[in-house]
């Protein structure tokens, strides 16, 4: 694979016409925070919609799957695992779209974004991980499409800002 080159590009004496600036001087840090929040928003999305499909396979497995003359589902602890990504995967949707509700809305959303970003970036994370344990051995491998939900969730806990970065934020929304 070729190495990607970059080289920097250098604006000296550069004007730009009034009808072309985005915003108003100065307020460029703030337009470029507000862009990241709702880009909050579609990670926070895309999380949610990875814990749904590895869920969707999970069940969908647990069910069919025989153990011991009876379908795996039946397990307490199986049963117990779906309930809880069940459970969580709803309330990530729900908290997501009251942070889009807010957007929509046109109130402040800052927090709410980061809260659903880390919140559904963390649930894709468990679901994922839970939806390969009911796999088994089966989970890691290529022919089940879960392994792809194991694989994709890792980057939606860096995009858009860290986790921990999403913690930064929250804590300075809450006066920390």
């Amino acid at each position: 694979m070729a190495r990607q080159r970059y080289s920097p590009i250098i604006f000296d004496d550069c004007r730009v016409p009034k009808e072309n600036m985005l915003g108003e001087p100065g307020q460029g840090s703030k337009i470029m925070l507000q862009t990241l929040d709702a880009g909050r928003l579609s990670i926070a999305a895309m999380g949610l919609g990875c814990a749904q499909g590895a869920y969707e396979l999970a069940l969908a497995y647990a069910q069919e799957r025989k153990q011991f003359g009876k379908v795996i589902s039946q397990f307490q602890a199986i049963s117990f695992k779906l309930a809880d990504m069940a459970m969580k995967i709803e309330l990530a949707r729900t908290f997501l779209y009251k942070a889009c509700w807010l957007k929509d809305t046109k109130q402040p959303f800052t927090k709410e974004a980061a809260m659903a970003k880390l919140y559904c970036s963390e649930i894709a994370k468990e679901v994922a991980d839970a939806a390969v344990q009911i796999h088994g051995g089966y989970g890691l491998m290529k022919e089940y499409n879960v392994e792809r939900f194991y694989r994709d969730q890792r980057l939606l806990q860096i995009g858009e800002g860290t986790s921990e970065i999403q913690r930064m934020v929250i804590a300075k929304q809450i006066g920390c």
